[in-house]
């Protein structure tokens, strides 16, 4: 099975959590965790700064590693390493998502995830009284 290493940014500001929806693809109209795939010799850190500049054209801060999802997709397995992250710039504009909330601790379940996305959500939930 083909195997897809990526990364995830959990954008907080203040006690709402950043949520964007797929534009694209055969998943498109789910919500997911801003990131992407790590390139050749990049830190997921590293990783994380360049998609969010790329798909978001802001800058933020990778304050903390929160977990790793391992999930099987039916045509890959998917390793995706999620980081709490702040952002340095305000604005936020959508290039390759089709919309995006601001989503706080009760409002989480309220957008159709993807499925590795969800088992980020629980963790979140936990994390974030």
């Amino acid at each position: 099975m083909k195997q897809i290493e990526v990364v995830a940014a959990i954008i907080r500001k203040g006690d709402k959590i950043f949520a964007t929806q797929r534009g694209y693809g055969e998943w498109k109209d789910w919500w997911e965790f801003p990131g992407g795939k790590m390139e050749s010799r990049e830190t997921p850190e590293e990783a994380l700064v360049r998609e969010i500049r790329e798909e978001l054209s802001a800058e933020i801060n990778v304050d903390e590693f929160l977990c790793t999802i391992k999930y099987d997709y039916p045509a890959f397995h998917l390793t995706m390493h999620c980081y709490l992250c702040s952002l340095v710039t305000v604005a936020l504009h959508l290039n390759e998502h089709e919309a995006a909330k601001w989503l706080g601790r009760d409002e989480l379940d309220g957008v159709k995830w993807l499925p590795a996305d969800v088992m980020i959500v629980q963790t979140i939930k936990s994390r974030i009284q």
